[in-house]
């Protein structure tokens, strides 16, 4: 998910920021609090949302932040913004939500400011909510600080609370058979963090589902089952693949007229394979895509 900065900040600055994750989990809301989520088929459910940050391959403080909202339960894309950005935190395991986490707060607020009625009803995000070394995860932070049912969904496992991708772990993975299928994730603690999730019927490795606000596991582990055209929810997928694409155009060959800052748009989710390249998870278990500046003439 992140991209390792050589630079660790002073004892001080993480005092500071586990000072303030404790603050923020205290708010964590673990259980569903929409109607929509007690419904079977997600009655009152219209939009979800899909954030994820990109990165420049070598450059570990230039970004790309984006949202997208997409129609449920057709899962078409409503709203797009893609931001570049400069990180001006360096990457620290354990505390990811502190480099990332205040531009995508930044995306939800200027929807909220200038389009409330596309405001998504729940957020996923590619990194990790309570499945974390703190309990408190990008998910979670991102779902506190907006007040949005959020839902963390990673590719990768986060080995914390006992958790290992050792053979028994690899031995229940070849037990899902079908999409939809799942497993917990039952930490050293005897703590339930999250769901291992074969997300699709041709996707052979799974997802890892963790609460991140305002929604209890099972609901976490059905939306996500349900925004699957791939392997990955299509809210992450899309919102993965228009940061990489506003990079590249962003990072064009001299000459070419330099793209807006931001972009709205309405239009059909283009075709693209269901994997995308990606560093070493990080500490929420996430793949941060990085992606290469075009050569310049």
């Amino acid at each position: 998910m992140a991209q390792k900065a050589a630079e660790r900040p002073p004892e001080e600055t993480l005092l500071l920021w586990k000072r303030e994750q404790a603050r923020l989990r205290a708010r964590v809301v673990d259980r569903d609090t929409e109607a929509w989520q007690r419904d079977p088929g997600f009655s009152g459910l219209r939009r979800v949302g899909g954030a994820d940050v990109s990165f420049v391959k070598g450059d570990s403080a230039s970004a790309c932040a984006s949202l997208v909202v997409l129609s449920f339960p057709e899962l078409q894309v409503v709203y797009e913004e893609s931001r570049m950005v400069r990180l001006t935190a360096p990457y620290v395991s354990g505390f990811l939500a502190f480099r990332e986490a205040p531009f995508l707060v930044d995306a939800v607020q200027r929807l909220r400011e200038k389009q409330p009625d596309l405001m998504p009803q729940v957020l996923l995000v590619d990194g990790n909510g309570v499945l974390h070394h703190q309990g408190f995860g990008v998910a979670c932070h991102l779902g506190v600080l907006t007040d949005l049912p959020c839902i963390g969904v990673a590719k990768k496992l986060l080995q914390v609370d006992g958790l290992e991708k050792d053979a028994a772990h690899k031995e229940q993975i070849q037990l899902l058979q079908a999409g939809g299928e799942a497993f917990p994730l039952i930490g050293g603690s005897g703590t339930v963090l999250g769901m291992a999730l074969r997300s699709h019927d041709r996707s052979t490795k799974p997802v890892y589902v963790s609460v991140g606000h305002k929604v209890s596991l099972e609901t976490a582990v059905r939306l996500t089952r349900h925004c699957c055209r791939f392997r990955v929810p299509e809210p992450v997928r899309q919102a993965d693949i228009r940061s990489r694409e506003h990079i590249r155009r962003t990072l064009g060959p001299p000459g070419m007229p330099a793209p807006a800052q931001g972009s709205v748009t309405a239009q059909r989710p283009q075709a693209h394979p269901a994997g995308s390249a990606g560093e070493p998870a990080g500490e929420d278990g996430a793949l941060r895509t990085t992606v290469e500046a075009p050569a310049q003439a």
